[in-house]
This record gives C-alpha cells, structure tokens and sequence, in this order.
C-alpha cells in the first residue's frame, strides 16, 4: 500500500496524497486554472520547487505568478537562462553567484580580458530567447559534496560555491544547455515562462564582496510574467535614474567625489554647500528652542574610549585603524559622537534639578567602508550627523521620549515629507556576538520603549535584529523617492552606556543615582539627508532650500542692468539668495537655462518694469509669466521662504 502524506493548507483544509507527490500535481488536483498560474510551493514555510518530492506532513502554499515569491522564482530562472547564454557565447567564460535583487537579478561572471559590454546585450538577449523557444528543461540536482566538487572541477569560483552552498552535505546544482549554476534557490522546472526580460547593466563587483578578491563582472537584468509588469519596472527605472541624487548633483554641480582624493570623500561645491548650511542653521535653531545645548567636540579620540564604550568591541570592523602617536597613545577617528558627549555630561557634577540634559551637535565621524558600499553622498566614509543625547531621571524617559517624538514630526511637516511610519528595533537574543549580554536591561528597555509608543496610540511595526548594540530604538522609516525604505531618523533608549561610564546625577534625597541616556538623530547625516532631499524633490528645491532663489534677467544688459542691480542689492537686504545672468545670449536662452537648473523665480526686466519699480514673475515649472511690484514680490518670496515652502500653506 502506496504511503500517504497529510497536507495542510491556509484554508485549514487537509488532504492526503501519495508520498512524493509535488507542488504540480497537488496544483492540478485543486484546478486546471491553478496549475497554470502555480510555479512553486512553500512547504513548512520554506519556498520549494514545483517539481521537488514531499516526503512528510505538513503545510502547504501554492505559489503563483501573481506573488512576489512567484516573480523571484522567475527571477532566479531568467538568471540562468543568462548564464546559459553567455556560455553559448562565450564557452571560456566562469561563473560566480547569482542572486536576486530587490527589483531582478545578477550574474557575476569572469571572461578574462574580453568583457561583455552593454553593447552586447542585443546578441545577449536574441541568444536568451532563442533558448526560451526551445523551451528546454532545468536540470535539478541534489548532489553529494564530492559529486558536486568533480562535476564543477577546475573552476574556482563553482568549488568555492560549493562549499559554501552545501547543506547536510549536499548542494544543489541547475545544468542548462552548457552552463552549470551551485545554487540552493529555487527555479521553473521549464523556462517558457522567461519571455519578458530585460538586461540592464553591467558593473565591477568582487568576488564574494572582499576587496582582496578578483574583481568581476556583475551583469544586471529583470523579467516578469507580463509584458506591462517589465514596462512598468523600466519606466519605474527610468524615473530612478532622472531622481538620482549623483545625476543631479552632477547637473546642479551640487558635489563631487575625486578619487585623486578618495571614494567616498565628498567635495561640496557652493551650491551643494548652501543647501547643506540651510539644512544645517534650520536643525541648529530648532533644537535650541527645544532646549538643546550645541557643542563641539574633537573628531580624534583615544581608543580607550571607544573600548570602555563597547563601540571597538562591538563596532570594529566599521572603524579605522588607530594611528599610533609614537607615545603609546593610540588615537580613533571616531564612528560614533556619543561617547564624545558622556565627557561633556561628566565634566560637571550634575544634579537632578539639571536633568533632562540635551546635548547636541552637528558632530563629525568617520567609518570604514568598503569601495564597493561607497554612493554618492548616500554612503561615504566621512559624514556629519545631526546627533544628540539627552541625559534624564528614570521618570522623565517617556515624557522626553514624547517631545523627541514631537520635534522630530514638527521637522518632517517643514521639510515636507510625510511618507514615513514608525519601526520599534529590538535586538536578536540569539546573536550574543552583536548585542551587549544583560536580559534584564533589554527586557526593561524594550518594555519601556514599546509602553511609550502605546501611550502615545501610534501604530509601529516590531523588527528583531535592528537594535543598536547598547539599546532598542524606534526607528523611523521613511521612504526614497525610488521606492525604497530607509531610516532617516531614530530614538535610542540606552541604559547600558551610563553604566559603563559610571555616570551619576545627584537626586533630591542627595543621594548619587544613575541617568539614562536618549540618543536622537533627527535628519540623518547632512550627506544622507542632502541626497534623500535631492532625489525627493528631483533636484527643485522649495524656495527655502534651494540654493539660488532667484534670477534676474534683463532684457538688454546695456539697457536693464542698472535696475537690476538695485533689484538685486534689494533681494540681499532680506538675505535672497539671488543672481543676475548678464552673459551676452539671448533672453529666451537664459529663461530655459533658469528653467533647467530649477531656480525658483525668473524676474525678467525690460524697459516697461523698469519704469514702473517691477518684475515680469515666473515660478519654475510654469509657463505663465506676471507682473507684480518689485515690493510686492520681496513680500511673497519672503512669505514663501518663512512657510518652508509647505505644499499646505
């Protein structure tokens, strides 16, 4: 009597088949219609192929097209059918990993000195589907260790893969046509289905991530079920590439990276500076009227320091070398600025009556990062962060947990932004390495956190693993103009650094009792925030950021540039940021160059403005001109700077 297996499914709904059935079959037996749309299963909640035997009770999801496991399925099958071309193209060429993205795939892949060039994505993707018509079978193989280590003899980075892909003592291998892949995701079983793809680009990645490793090639591409879905996905791309903060700080020659200096080491250019300063004088007076005390504190510092924090421990590999003063003083560039900012709490002795404390400062730090990690402004090795830490009572915690809270949605509704929600990061018990070892400190501290979020009736979402290594924190997840997510600003609550500086404060009953810090970062680091704004606002700043807010054009320099002058000594009075363009082009020239470089207010003079004290007003992108008072017009671009330039003023 043929073995039965008993299969659960998210109906509660259970049913027995034949030991070794699959995914396909069960699919078929629901409905034809099902079959169609299913490409695998999540079997005990771990994705399976649709092809791959069950051999034990459990619980069963058919996957279809129509789900983002299905597209990532499709994914990893047009990844291969890739390999399997640049192998028919390229029979010398060796393969390393192929992953997923968050949008596609990649292949990285080394030919030697003969690289593949986007040029040659034509030949590429007609040998693509070429195969895609044969619709040929992946081959699924689970094999032992050494099976799969003679199968893939002689090829480096295949044996690497291997070793590092085994489980159990097995790996599984897919074989197409020429081309072998180690890979234990999961792929079609035919790859009919990979019609709608798309090769992107091609970019330098080394193998495995380490610099001390070959560099090789990474060729990027995407696929859907769909021919709507691919046109939606480059289109979504395109719009990626105009809001590209590096695009556009190239074109509004905001910044620039020279690697004579080195990667990730940014040069402001004037306008990048202004915009940077505004950001900078905004945050600074805001947190003064909250009560913050600015300091400034050195970008060195001992190493001691840094092992007394738990940062060297905990946080090493993100830190530069220390630099040996020939003394036996070994000096950090520091990657954090709050153990810079306990030495400014413990200076003084402090009283209760002195708490809360807020400290804050625009701080310098510096981190180790990988050539590879580097971006823009997005990730550098040298970076300022808004940066506080507020030192308060036990029962002040939740109450200044509500005005961080507070301050930082009053900066979000100035800067406009409002497409955020809120993550409470908790630490992962299991990783013991990464997180500092005392369950009752975490217990009280996460408990703490979670308490005031409900108090305060917000919605959150909870993320094991996201803690910092000394606290939980509440995480405020804002997303990018390219549809991803990122934290722009945070709340950490920390009773673990006080203890490891002793800190005290002196309470009512004259007694020494222990603070609590609050470390806050309410806009990032000025690069982050920089690039975030850039590509949210694609490079138009509102009036208030934008780092030249008006353009005087005359019409006939010999004839309007007297006035403008006096127009423009007028605008410097009230602290405009304005220009006039006096080169010898034509006006309309000039106005379309004004329009290009997203410079809030064009004033065009003529002859009719000048006689009457006025400017023809046009605001960028719109085509209508009006002419207003030159008065009347210092009013409303005044008007417009004090309301941050809110969509809702």
């Amino acid at each position: 009597m043929t073995e039965k297996v008993k299969i659960k499914f998210p109906d509660g709904a259970i049913k027995e088949f034949d030991k070794g059935t699959t995914t396909e079959v069960i699919a078929k037996s629901i409905s034809t219609s099902l079959a169609k749309k299913a490409v695998a299963g999540n079997f005990n909640d771990k994705l399976i192929g649709f092809d791959e035997p069950l051999e034990e009770d459990g619980k069963l999801e058919i996957i279809t097209k129509e789900t983002p496991e299905g597209v990532s399925v499709l994914w990893h099958t047009a990844a291969l059918v890739l390999g399997a071309a640049l192998k028919d193209l390229y029979p010398e060429i060796s393969f390393g990993q192929v992953q997923e993205t968050e949008h596609g795939f990649y292949i990285d892949t080394d030919n030697g000195k003969k690289q593949v060039a986007e040029t040659d994505f034509e030949k590429l993707s007609q040998r693509m589907k070429a195969l895609v018509k044969q619709n040929l079978s992946l081959k699924r193989e689970v094999l032992k260790q050494a099976d799969a280590l003679k199968l893939v003899t002689g090829d480096r980075y295949l044996s690497e893969l291997v070793k590092d892909e085994t489980v159990n003592g097995k790996v599984q291998v897919y074989r197409l046509g020429n081309f072998t892949a180690v890979s234990n995701d999961v792929c079609l079983p035919q790859i009919s289905n990979v019609k709608n793809f798309q090769l992107l680009s091609v970019a330098g990645a080394y193998w495995k991530g380490a610099s001390s490793n070959p560099m090789l090639q990474r060729i990027y591409g995407t696929a859907f079920f769909k021919q709507k879905d691919l046109e939606a996905e480059l289109k979504r791309r395109q719009e990626a590439r105009e809001r590209d903060h590096r695009v556009i700080g190239n074109e509004l020659d905001l910044f620039f990276v020279d690697p004579k200096v080195g990667a990730g080491l940014p040069y402001w250019m004037p306008k990048g500076a202004t915009i940077r300063r505004t950001i900078e004088r905004y945050i600074i007076d805001k947190e003064v009227s909250r009560g913050y005390k600015h300091v400034y504190t050195p970008v060195l510092a001992n190493l001691d320091l840094y092992k007394q924090s738990g940062h060297w421990d905990h946080y090493r590999e993100d830190m530069f070398p220390p630099m040996d003063m020939g003394d036996g003083e070994m000096l950090e560039l520091r990657p954090m600025n709050c153990p810079s900012h306990i030495q400014i709490y413990n200076h003084h002795i402090r009283s209760y009556r002195d708490l809360p404390l807020r400290i804050a400062e625009l701080g310098m730090m510096h981190r180790y990062e990988k050539s590879g990690a580097l971006t823009g402004l997005s990730r550098v090795r040298e970076m300022t962060l808004n940066d506080g830490h507020t030192f308060v009572t036990p029962d002040q915690i939740e109450e200044e947990f509500k005005q961080t809270l507070q301050l930082m949605v009053s900066v979000y509704a100035d800067f406009d932004i409002k497409d955020y929600r809120f993550r409470l990061s908790y630490r992962d018990p299991k990783n013991t390495h990464k997180y500092f070892a005392d369950d009752e400190m975490w217990e009280k501290s996460q408990k703490m956190l979670k308490a005031a979020m409900d108090d305060l009736g917000l919605d959150y979402f909870e993320a094991e693993g996201e803690a910092a290594f000394y606290g939980p924190k509440l995480d405020v997840q804002t997303k990018t103009a390219l549809g991803g997510e990122e934290t722009l600003s945070t709340i950490q609550l920390d009773f673990l650094l006080p203890e490891k500086f002793d800190l005290h404060y002196i309470g009512a009953d004259g007694e020494e009792h222990r603070p609590v810090m609050i470390h806050r970062g309410i806009v990032s680091t000025m690069e982050r925030f920089t690039a975030y704004l850039t590509e949210i606002y694609k490079g138009a700043f509102p009036t208030w950021l934008a780092p030249q807010q008006v353009t005087i054009i005359p019409v006939k320099n010999d004839l309007h540039e007297e006035y403008c002058d006096r127009l423009r000594d007028q605008l410097l009075a009230h602290h405009i940021r304005v220009e006039i363009d006096n080169r010898n082009e034509k006006m309309g020239y000039k106005v379309r160059q004004a329009q290009v470089n997203k410079i809030p207010y064009i004033l065009v003079v003529g002859d009719k403005e000048v006689s009457e004290n006025a400017v023809s007003v046009r605001r960028h992108g719109e085509d209508k001109t009006v002419e207003i008072s030159a008065a009347k017009f210092i009013q409303e671009i005044l008007a417009d700077i004090e309301s941050y330039s809110r969509s809702d003023k």
